[in-house]
Order: structure tokens, then C-alpha cells, then sequence
């Protein structure tokens, strides 16, 4: 990994912004607090995705005059786990790393805690989610989202983890020279292995600002997991084909059956339209699937960068 500065503190604290002009002055408040307090050295790393509101102007703001924030800028809004790679690109600390959002959600006090296990061997140590102050709905998204990685991904995702997490220098490394497009980070931290634990706790409620987080981000999130760290999509729409096989064999044969030895076929239309329509939106739904592996195939080969970063300030001066 290129390094970025000779300074080198022993942690780095990464926060991925969007639109958080509401949250900003609370969280540098809290982060603040935390530098002034904590015995270990520490940077803070803000990543502007893009934000079309005055978030962007006090980071600017913050990063000239504080030589402990350093601030990303990205080209425009490039989504929360690309913002989190800018972030990981840009590391300078000596031992770890620790990932939080910008919406408080994720009590940056907690950092003592992971740095503690950081110091006994783990090299992941990641937050799990006791409960959720959020919508029934979100609750009930989330609850399914994460048994349903659990339950088909190839490698052991932890239950309700979500990015909060501290990781090692070296595991930094190891996610920075992965050059897949799609990211799922907490799935390319379980991927990547050493010895990780987790750490429950409550999350905290968004007190200001909208979340960016809804259904839809959350639908689109469960798929890149499931695509990029199962087998189950493409298996299954090879099993619900051998199936249907089967079903169309055995009424082939019961068909016959009647044919030869009672002399009486039954006309079944409905049923027969039933079952054109049935497995006519199977096979879409199977072309869609191989569809959605050949599309981020073609994203990847074009080996485009990840994000642009159009302005960095670092150490107060700007970079680029």
C-alpha cells in the first residue's frame, strides 16, 4: 500500500460522509473529544461522497486548520462502500484502522474497547447489533438481510455486523489489493480471515438528517452480497431446472401412461397455460440471475478506477 505521509499515527479513524451537514459539527465534537482524551495517536480520515450540501465545505474548513482530520474529496457520489475503499486507500496509521459512519449511529467511544482486543491478537474486531432504532420495516429488511447471508454465503458472515469495526493494519493491505468492482466490505473482511471477534452493542438513533439507507439500497446491498459471496443464485436456478425437468418427465409419463392403457388424455388447457406461464417466468428470472453475474463481469474487465478523488487536504495543505 503507497504511503501517503511520513507521519504515521498508530490509528485511523475513517468516516464515510453523504449530506451529513446536520451531523457534522456533533460528530467533530465527539471525535475531538476522543483525540484529546485517548492515549493513542490518531488521524482522522473524511471521505466526501459527493455531498450536495455544505458538508464538503466544512471538511475543507476543519482539514486547513486541524492537522489530525484529513480530508477525501471524491469526483461526485460514488455509494458508501466505495467511499469506505477511498478511505482505506489513504491509510497512514502504523496498527489499525477503525470504520465508522457519519450519522452517530455508531458511538465513535467506543474505540478503546476495539483497540483493547486490537492489542490482544484480533485482527478484526467488529460490532454486532444488539437492536435497532429504526422503522418495522427496516428492522424486519435488516433482520432478514442478515440471516439470509448467514445462512447462504460461502464464508461465515457474522449476524447483524454491519462496517463498524476496527481492522488491522494488515488486513487493510489484504482488502486494498482486492481489485473486484463490487464491494461488499464486511463480506471481504470475513473473506480475507485472521483471527477476528465481535463486540455487541446498542445503536444508537439517527438524531438528525434522513438516512441513506432504505429498502431499496438495502435490496440492492443483499444482492451484491449474495452475488459476489454465494454460489446459492446461480445453483439454485440450476436446481429449480432439474426440478422442473423432473415434473415435466413424470407427466410425460403419466400422459403416456393414460394414452396406451386407459385410451383418455386429459385436455388440462388452464393447467397447461399455467404451467407455460410458471416456467416461462422461471426461466426469466434464471436469465436474469446469469445476467447479473455477466454484467458485473463486464463492469470488472474494464478495470475502470474505483472512485476519483478530486481534492485531498492532508496535514493542512491541500494534496491534489
Amino acid at each position: 500500500m503507497e504511503d501517503h505521509s511520513e507521519y504515521s499515527p498508530n490509528l485511523n479513524i475513517i468516516v464515510p460522509l453523504f449530506n451529513e451537514e446536520e451531523n457534522f459539527d456533533d460528530l467533530i465534537l465527539r471525535l475531538k473529544k476522543i483525540l484529546n482524551e485517548s492515549k493513542i495517536d490518531i488521524e482522522v480520515i473524511l471521505i466526501d461522497d459527493g455531498s450536495t450540501d455544505n458538508t464538503s465545505s466544512k471538511m475543507r474548513e476543519l482539514s486547513l486548520q486541524n492537522e489530525k482530520f484529513q480530508s477525501v474529496f471524491l469526483s461526485r457520489n460514488f455509494g458508501h462502500q466505495l467511499a469506505l475503499s477511498a478511505g482505506l486507500s489513504y491509510v497512514n496509521a502504523k496498527e489499525a484502522v477503525l470504520i465508522i459512519d457519519g450519522d452517530l449511529q455508531d458511538p465513535p467511544e467506543m474505540i478503546g474497547k476495539f483497540y483493547d482486543l486490537f492489542k490482544e491478537g484480533y485482527d478484526v474486531v467488529y460490532a454486532i447489533r444488539k437492536n435497532r432504532k429504526s422503522s418495522i420495516l427496516l428492522k424486519g429488511a435488516y433482520h432478514i438481510f442478515y440471516r439470509i447471508m448467514k445462512r447462504f454465503s460461502y464464508i461465515n458472515i457474522p449476524l447483524d455486523s454491519g462496517d463498524f469495526s476496527l481492522i488491522s493494519r494488515r488486513v487493510v493491505e489484504h482488502l486494498n489489493s482486492m481489485p473486484e468492482e463490487s464491494r461488499f466490505l464486511r463480506g471481504m473482511r470475513s473473506w480475507v480471515g485472521f483471527k477476528q471477534i465481535g463486540i455487541p452493542y446498542s445503536r444508537d438513533e439517527r438524531e438528525k438528517g434522513e438516512s441513506k439507507y432504505n429498502l431499496l439500497n438495502l435490496i440492492s446491498l443483499a444482492l451484491n452480497g449474495l452475488i459476489n459471496f454465494s454460489k446459492y443464485p446461480i445453483r439454485f436456478t440450476m436446481t429449480v431446472g432439474i426440478i422442473s425437468l423432473i415434473i415435466s418427465f413424470i407427466y410425460f409419463i403419466i400422459t403416456l401412461y393414460k394414452k396406451v392403457f386407459i385410451g383418455d388424455v386429459p385436455i388440462g388447457f388452464t393447467a397447461l397455460l399455467f404451467a407455460i406461464i410458471m416456467f416461462g417466468g422461471l426461466q426469466l428470472i434464471a436469465i436474469g440471475v446469469i445476467g447479473e453475474y455477466i454484467l458485473r463481469i463486464f463492469f470488472q474487465v474494464k478495470k475502470r478506477p474505483l472512485f476519483i478523488v478530486k481534492e485531498r487536504i492532508q496535514n493542512c495543505e491541500k494534496m491534489q
